[in-house]
C-alpha cells in the first residue's frame, strides 16, 4: 500500500495542533470502521456456515457496534440502516430454511 507523501509542517500552533489531533482522530476513525466491518464480515460468515443460533447472536452485537459507529459519523446512518437490513433477511432467510 503506498503512502502519501508528507504534508509540510503548518505555521500557526493553531495549525500544529489541529494536524496533531488528525492524527489522533484518524487513529481511532479507522479503528472503528474496521470493527463495523468486521461485524459485518463474522455475521455474514455465520450465515453462510448456516449457523442460525450463532447468526442470531451475532447479529445482536453487531447491530450494537453498526448503531454507534454510525452515531460517531464514521458511517452514514442509512448505510448503517441498510446493513442492518439485508443481514436481518438473510438472518431470518437462515431460520425459514431451517424450519
Amino acid at each position: 500500500m503506498a503512502t502519501k507523501p508528507k504534508k509540510k509542517n503548518p505555521r500557526l500552533a493553531s495549525g500544529r495542533k489541529r494536524a496533531r489531533q488528525d492524527v489522533k482522530l484518524n487513529a481511532a476513525n479507522t479503528s472503528l470502521r474496521s470493527k463495523y466491518r468486521t461485524a459485518v464480515k463474522n455475521v455474514e460468515k455465520a450465515v453462510l456456515s448456516g449457523d442460525k443460533a450463532k447468526a442470531t447472536e451475532l447479529f445482536a452485537k453487531m447491530q450494537k457496534v453498526v448503531d454507534t459507529v454510525a452515531d460517531k459519523g464514521i458511517f452514514h446512518k442509512n448505510k448503517a440502516a441498510r446493513d442492518k437490513s439485508r443481514l436481518s433477511a438473510k438472518v431470518k432467510g437462515l431460520a425459514a430454511a431451517a424450519a
